[in-house]
């Protein structure tokens, strides 16, 4: 018997068997079917992300406004700038390919201090990603829809019990 409502731990559909789909931060299994607040889901993702994204840069503006009163002197400021900037950048890299490939775990544990000052630029991956899909969506339906194949060409293969098979002859 299938559930036809489907929750955010079991999709719509699903009866049990088979592989399961990994759920999503925000959106837990939704993403499968595209039901359960899906979309009210994504839209919240996107305001939350810019809204964080907004007022994580106003913070940055107090720290900058910080070192123009502290008199810190013009190449101190231009490299705290620089390093917001090249941080965020490629914070908002690394963020957008893990979107689309699984991330090395010894790669994420090397660049976690470089991702948590580019933090902005994580929040704006978040966003633009949001815009089109959940994020991870793609990757996550991708794999999903493989491990569904392989059990149906594993579970097609065996027809009954061999033992009851009759013999010829």
């Amino acid at each position: 018997m299938s559930d036809e409502t489907g929750t955010p731990d079991t999709p719509a559909g699903s009866t049990g068997d088979g592989p399961r789909p990994e759920p999503l931060r925000y959106f837990g299994t939704t993403w499968v079917n595209h039901d359960n607040g899906y979309a009210a889901r994504r839209a919240a993702v996107a305001v939350g992300s810019l809204a964080g994204a907004v007022a994580s840069c106003l913070v940055l503006r107090f720290a900058y406004q910080g070192l123009e009163i502290a008199g810190s002197g013009a190449f101190v400021t231009v490299l705290v700038v620089a390093m917001f900037a090249i941080c965020s950048a490629l914070a908002f890299r690394t963020t957008w390919d893990g979107f689309a490939q699984r991330p090395d775990p010894d790669r994420q544990a090397s660049l976690r201090g470089l991702l948590a000052i580019g933090f902005v630029g994580s929040l704006a991956a978040y966003f633009f990603r949001s815009l089109t899909e959940a994020p991870g969506e793609k990757l996550h339906r991708a794999e999903y829809e493989e491990a569904r194949a392989q059990y149906a060409r594993r579970t097609a293969r065996r027809t009954g019990n061999p033992s009851k098979k009759r013999r010829r002859g």
